[in-house]
C-alpha cells in the first residue's frame, strides 16, 4: 500500500483517520460503509443532528436566491432572526458573527465600551475563572487564560483577570476600580463539563448589580437547547447583561450572535464593530430553521428527558466499571464522564466501538449527542461504552495475569 500524500493543511489538529462521506441523524457513515453514532455532534454543532430535512431545506432555498450582500444592506431573514431571539430571550439587540470566539470578541468590546460611554473607561478589565474556554482569538485566550493555548503567542493581552473555580472570597477580592464584567460559563465545557450551581449565578448576578459590573455570560456550548432550556441561565432564573452563543445555532453552518440588553449595548453605535460574513442570508435562513425546531412544542422536554434517561443509565455503568469510570456530571445532553484512566483511552476505545465521544478537562470525556435523539441511540450509545469500558478493564487485568503465571 502507498503512504499517504502529506497534507497541506496547517497540522494544528490531531485528526482521527475516519473519513466520513455523509450523515443521517445521529450517525454518520464513512464511504465503505461503516456506520459510527456519533454523540460529539461536531463538538456541540450539529444540535439537530446531520442532514436535517428542514435545515436542509432552508439552506438550498435560499442558496437558490441569495448567498451574500454584506451588512451594507437590508437582511429581512437577519431582522427576523434577532426579533425571534430577543423574543424569546432577555435581549433586546443582537450582532451577527461567524463563530464562537467572534461573538465573544464582540462581547468583551461591548463590556469595555459600554464603561467608557459611560465616562469611565477605565473600567475594562474583565474577570474570569480557571478552567475556562472562550475561543481561540489572543483575546479570548487571554479570557481563558490556559497556559496551553497561550503558550508561544507573545504578551498576554491585557485586562483579565483569573479566579479559581467556585472560589467566591477570590472572586470579590479580584474586584477593583478598573473591573467592568465577569464573563463566565454557565456549564464549562472545556473545562470538563462543570456547571455552576444556580445559586452561584444568582449570586453573580446581585454581585454585578451591587457593583456596577456588566454580567457576561458565554453560552456559546451550553446554548440552544443544550441543557433542556433555551439557554442554561434560564434554570437560575436569572438573566445576564450580554451573551455570546454559537455553535448550535447555526445546526452545523458557521454561524456565531452576541446579544445583549440595550443599556449594555449602548456604546455600539455605528462604526464600532463590524464584520464581512457574519449574518449573511445563508446563516440567517438556517438560523430561522433551526429555531423552528428547537422552539416547537414540546422539543426541549424532550431533550431534559432523553438527558435524564442519559444520565441514569451512565449511571449503571459506573456501579459496573468503578476501574474506569469516576463520575457522571453534566445537564441534560451535556454530559461528562470523569474517568480513573486517561480520558483518551476511553474515548478511542469508544471509537473502536463506532462511537464519537470528545475529551475535555478535568480528565472528562464529553458526549454531546444531536438533541433529536431518542430512547433507541441512547441505549445504542451506553452499550458501546459499556462495551469499550469492558475491554479497558480486561487490558489492566492483562498485566497483572502475566505477573501471577
Amino acid at each position: 500500500m502507498s503512504s499517504p500524500q502529506p497534507s497541506s493543511i496547517l497540522p494544528t489538529y490531531a485528526r482521527s483517520n475516519l473519513v466520513f462521506e455523509r450523515g443521517e441523524g445521529a450517525w454518520l457513515i464513512t464511504g465503505d460503509g461503516r456506520r459510527v453514532l456519533d454523540f460529539g455532534a461536531g463538538i456541540a454543532v450539529n444540535a439537530l443532528g446531520h442532514a436535517h430535512p428542514h435545515l436542509v431545506e432552508a439552506l438550498t432555498s435560499q442558496a437558490q436566491k441569495v448567498w451574500h450582500i454584506s451588512n451594507l444592506y437590508q437582511n429581512p431573514e437577519g431582522e427576523r432572526l434577532a426579533k425571534r431571539l430577543t423574543d424569546a430571550t432577555f435581549a433586546d439587540l443582537v450582532f451577527f458573527s461567524n463563530s464562537g470566539a467572534e461573538a465573544l470578541e464582540a462581547s468583551i468590546k461591548m463590556a469595555r465600551k459600554y464603561h467608557s460611554a459611560n465616562g469611565q473607561p477605565e473600567r475594562y478589565r474583565i474577570i474570569t475563572f480557571e478552567g475556562a474556554f472562550h475561543g481561540r482569538t489572543l483575546a479570548t485566550i487571554a479570557a481563558g487564560g490556559q497556559k496551553k493555548y497561550l503558550d508561544g503567542f507573545g504578551p498576554k493581552v491585557e485586562g483579565f483577570d483569573q479566579v479559581p473555580f467556585g472560589d467566591d472570597a477570590a472572586l470579590k477580592a479580584a474586584i477593583g476600580p478598573e473591573t467592568g464584567a465577569i464573563l463566565i460559563e454557565p456549564v464549562q465545557g472545556e473545562g470538563g463539563i462543570r456547571p455552576v450551581p444556580t445559586e452561584r449565578l444568582r449570586a453573580l448576578r446581585q454581585l454585578c448589580d451591587d457593583r456596577g459590573l456588566l454580567l457576561v455570560f458565554d453560552e456559546v456550548q451550553t446554548g440552544v437547547g443544550r441543557t433542556g432550556k433555551l439557554f442554561a441561565h434560564e434554570w437560575a432564573g436569572i438573566s445576564p447583561d450580554i451573551m455570546a452563543v454559537a455553535k448550535g445555532i447555526g445546526g452545523g453552518f458557521p454561524m456565531g450572535a452576541c446579544l445583549a440588553t440595550a443599556e449594555a449595548a449602548k456604546g455600539m453605535t455605528a462604526g464600532t464593530h463590524g464584520t464581512t460574513f457574519g449574518g449573511n442570508p445563508l446563516a440567517m435562513a438556517v438560523g430561522n430553521a433551526v429555531l423552528d425546531v428547537v422552539l416547537a412544542p414540546g422539543f426541549l422536554e424532550h431533550v431534559q428527558q432523553m438527558g435524564l434517561l442519559l444520565k441514569q443509565r451512565l449511571a449503571e455503568l459506573k456501579d459496573r466499571h468503578p476501574a474506569v469510570i469516576a463520575e457522571i456530571r453534566g445537564q441534560a445532553l451535556m454530559v461528562g464522564i470523569r474517568t480513573h484512566i486517561p480520558n483518551t483511552d476511553l474515548a478511542k476505545a469508544a471509537e473502536n466501538e463506532d462511537l464519537l465521544l470528545i475529551t475535555a478537562g478535568d480528565n472528562v470525556v464529553r458526549l454531546l449527542p444531536p438533541l433529536i435523539i431518542g430512547e433507541a441511540e441512547v441505549a445504542e450509545a451506553v452499550g458501546r461504552i459499556d462495551r469499550a469500558c469492558q475491554k479497558l478493564e480486561d487490558e489492566m487485568r492483562q498485566p497483572l495475569k502475566g505477573a501471577a503465571e
